[in-house]
C-alpha cells in the first residue's frame, strides 16, 4: 500500500489513491508539515514550545498531536522518541519533496497553493512565525524551478511552453527584473516580436512608477533576441577550432566584447558542418563567457549552456556536459535559485572526471553551501577544490575556492583562520594578475581588517578594492566595497555616512537583473544592522526587504538575521523565532546576535 502526504495547498493524506481521514486536530497538520521540513529530527521541548506554549500542558498537547498524526497515517511506529523521528515508510510520496529535493530530469509541476493552504495559527505565533518563513522558502523554490524549466524549453524549441512558465511568473511577480528578461526572451525567440516589444514597454513603465529606475538594459537585448536563424557559415570544422580558440584567448586576455562575438562565429561555423561535438563545446564556451565575463547577460548565457548540454548529450560528451551542468549550477547559486543549483551541481559531480573539472564543481557546491549556511559541509568541499586544483595546476580556482574559505571564517568569526586564507587566495591573484576577482578577496581582507581593530588598514585595502571594482565595472564587487565604506564609517561613529555608503551599495547590487543574491543580502543585513542600531525611521523596510530576500533564497543566515531585528524592534515572536532558526547555523557569531534580542 502507498501513502501519499499532500501540505501544498489544502492538506490531504491518502492510500492508494483514497483520501484518509483527516487529523482531529489543526495542529497535527502543523506538526507533520514540521517534521517534514526539519533537517534533523528535533527535540520534544523544542516542537511542544513551537506548536503549544500556549497550553496548560505543553508537552502532554504535543503526545495527543503525536498519537493523532499515529492514528491519521495508521503507522503506530512513526514520530516516536526524544528528538522525534517521522520515520514514515520508504515508500511514501510527500508533495514538498518536488521543491525541497528536485529529481534529475524531472519535469516541473506548479505546485497547488501554498504551504497548509488557508490554514492559520494565531494561538501560537512562534509557529505562526516559522510558517510565513517556509511558505515563502517554498514558493522561491518554486519559481525557481519553473525560471529552470522555461529555460530548458527555450533550449529545446519548446516556445510555447515556455512563455506559459514564464507568463505565470510574471504573473506572480511583475517587479523580478528576472522573470521578466525571461519572458521577454520566449516572445522574442518565438517570433512574436511585436508581443516582446509590448511586454518591454510595459515593464519598463511599471518599474518607472513602483521602484523609481527603470530595469536594466537586458531586458532590450532580450526583446532584440531571434530565433536561431538558419547559419550561413561554411562549416569548416578548423575555422571553428580556431574561431573557438581564438575567442577564448580573446576572453582570457580582457578582450571581452570581441571575445564574445569571435565565440558567437564559432559557434555558426560548428552549426555550419553539423559537428555537434564541437558545436556543443563553442556553446558552452559561448554560454560561460556571457555569465563570467559580461554583466547582465547570464539569462542568455543559460539559454546557450542548455542548448550545449543537450548536443553534448547526444553525442556523449561527458566533459561538456559536466561544464554546462556546472555553470547552470552556478548561475542558479548567484541568483539565489537552491532547488535547481542543487540539481544541476549533483549532475556535474555525477559528469565530471579528473581534478580538472572536479576542483571547480566542488568550488561552486561549497559556494552553494556556504551562502545558506552549511558551513561545516561547505569548508569541506572547499578544501578539496582547492587540493585538487593546486594538483591540476589550477591556481586561479584554488583562489576563488580560498577566498570562500575566507568567508566563512570571517563570518563565523574565526579570524585566525580567515586571515591567511584570504591572504593566500589575493597572493594567487595577483600572481596570476587576476584583476577581474581581486575586489571580492580584497574587500573580504578589509573586512577582517577592521574586525582586528586595524580600520587605518581595512579603509587602505577598502579604497584600493573599490577603485579596481568600479575599473572593472562589476555590480557586486562595487556593491562589497560600498558595503565595507558603510562600515568603515559605523565604526568611525558617522552613522549618516553609513546609511549613504549602504544605499549606494544596494543599489550597486541590484544594478543588473543577475544579481548575486547573496551579496544583496548582506549588503541589505548591514543596512539593516546600521538602521536598527541608530532607530532611523525606514528600519522595519529594510528589515521586512532583507526576511523577503532571504526567505526566499534559502539564505539561513540571513533569514535568522532578519527576525532577530525584528525582535529588536518589538516583536517578541520575531526574536523566539530567530532563537528557534539560529539552533541549525553553526556561527557562534549569529548566537551572540540572536542572544543580544533576549538580553
Amino acid at each position: 500500500m502507498s501513502l501519499a502526504i499532500h501540505l501544498l495547498g489544502k492538506p490531504k493524506i491518502e492510500r492508494d489513491g483514497v483520501p484518509l481521514p483527516p487529523p482531529r486536530g489543526r495542529k497535527t497538520w502543523a506538526l507533520l508539515s514540521y517534521l517534514l521540513l526539519c533537517e534533523q529530527p528535533p527535540p520534544r521541548s523544542r516542537v511542544a514550545a513551537l506548536l503549544f506554549s500556549e497550553a496548560r500542558d505543553p508537552m502532554g498537547a504535543l503526545r495527543w498531536s503525536l498519537a493523532d498524526l499515529r492514528r491519521t497515517l495508521g503507522a503506530a511506529e512513526i514520530a516516536a522518541g526524544d528528538p522525534i523521528d517521522l520515520n514514515l515508510p520508504p515508500d511514501t510520496a510527500i508533495d514538498l519533496a518536488l521543491l525541497t529535493e528536485p529529481r534529475e530530469g524531472a519535469s516541473f509541476t506548479h505546485p497547488d497553493g501554498e504551504l497548509l493552504e488557508g490554514i492559520g495559527f494565531a494561538s501560537s505565533p512562534l509557529f505562526e512565525s516559522w510558517l510565513g518563513v517556509m511558505r515563502r522558502h517554498l514558493d522561491g523554490a518554486a519559481r525557481a524551478l519553473a525560471h529552470d524549466e522555461a529555460l530548458a524549453r527555450i533550449a529545446a524549441g519548446d516556445g510555447a511552453g515556455a512563455t506559459e512558465l514564464a507568463t505565470r511568473l510574471v504573473s506572480e511577480d511583475p517587479l523580478d527584473q528576472a522573470g521578466q528578461e525571461l519572458l521577454i526572451r520566449c516572445l522574442a525567440r518565438t517570433g512574436r516580436r511585436q508581443a516582446a516589444q509590448h511586454q518591454l514597454a510595459e515593464c519598463e513603465a511599471l518599474f518607472r512608477r513602483e521602484l523609481g529606475v527603470p530595469p536594466g538594459p537586458e531586458l532590450r537585448s532580450a526583446a532584440a533576441e531571434t530565433a536561431p536563424p538558419a547559419t550561413v557559415a561554411v562549416g569548416d570544422r578548423e575555422v571553428a577550432l580556431g574561431l573557438l580558440e581564438a575567442g577564448e584567448a580573446a576572453l582570457a586576455a580582457g578582450t571581452v566584447e570581441p571575445g564574445v562575438q569571435i565565440l558567437r562565429q564559432a559557434c555558426d561555423e560548428a552549426a555550419g558542418g553539423n559537428d555537434s561535438p564541437l558545436q556543443a563545446q563553442a556553446l558552452a564556451a559561448l554560454g560561460s563567457a556571457l555569465v563570467h565575463a559580461v554583466r547582465g547577460r547570464d539569462e542568455e548565457g543559460a539559454v546557450r549552456l542548455h542548448e550545449a548540454l543537450q548536443r553534448a548529450e547526444s553525442c556523449g560528451d561527458r566533459t561538456t556536459a559536466a561544464t554546462a551542468c556546472r555553470e547552470l549550477g552556478y548561475i542558479d547559486v548567484q541568483a539565489g535559485r537552491a532547488p535547481s543549483a542543487t540539481r544541476w551541481l549533483t549532475r556535474a559531480t555525477g559528469l565530471a572526471s579528473g581534478n580538472d573539472e572536479l576542483c571547480a564543481v566542488l568550488g561552486v557546491r561549497g559556494m552553494a553551501l556556504s551562502d545558506r549556511a552549511y558551513y561545516g559541509a561547505a569548508l569541506e568541499l572547499l578544501n578539496k577544490s582547492v587540493a585538487r586544483a593546486e594538483r591540476c595546476g589550477r591556481r586561479r580556482q584554488a583562489a576563488w575556492s580560498l577566498s570562500l574559505i575566507g568567508r566563512v571564517h570571517l563570518l563565523r568569526g574565526d579570524l585566525p583562520l580567515a586571515l591567511p586564507a584570504l591572504d593566500e587566495s589575493l597572493a594567487l591573484v595577483v600572481a596570476e594578475r587576476w584583476t577581474a576577482f581581486q575586489p571580492w578577496p580584497e574587500a573580504l581582507r578589509a573586512e577582517a581588517s577592521l574586525l582586528i581593530g586595524r580600520p587605518d588598514q581595512a579603509a587602505t585595502r577598502h579604497d584600493h578594492a573599490f577603485r579596481l571594482a568600479c575599473r572593472v565595472g562589476d555590480p557586486c564587487w562595487e556593491a562589497m566595497g560600498a558595503r565595507l565604506g558603510g562600515l568603515l564609517a559605523a565604526d568611525s561613529g558617522d552613522v549618516e555616512s553609513a546609511t549613504v555608503q549602504f544605499a549606494d551599495a544596494l543599489a550597486r547590487a541590484t544594478r543588473v537583473s543577475d544579481a548575486y543574491q547573496w551579496v544583496h543580502a548582506y549588503a541589505l543585513d548591514s543596512s539593516a544592522a546600521n538602521a536598527v542600531e541608530a532607530g532611523t525611521g525606514g528600519a522595519a523596510e529594510i528589515v521586512d526587504r532583507l526576511a523577503d530576500l532571504s526567505e526566499r533564497c534559502g539564505l539561513r543566515e540571513f533569514v535568522v538575521r532578519a527576525h532577530a531585528y525584528r525582535g529588536r524592534l518589538g516583536s517578541p515572536a520575531a526574536g523566539e523565532s530567530a532563537r528557534l532558526l539560529a539552533g541549525e547555523i553553526d556561527n557562534p557569531r549569529l548566537g551572540a546576535l540572536v542572544g543580544a534580542v533576549s538580553a
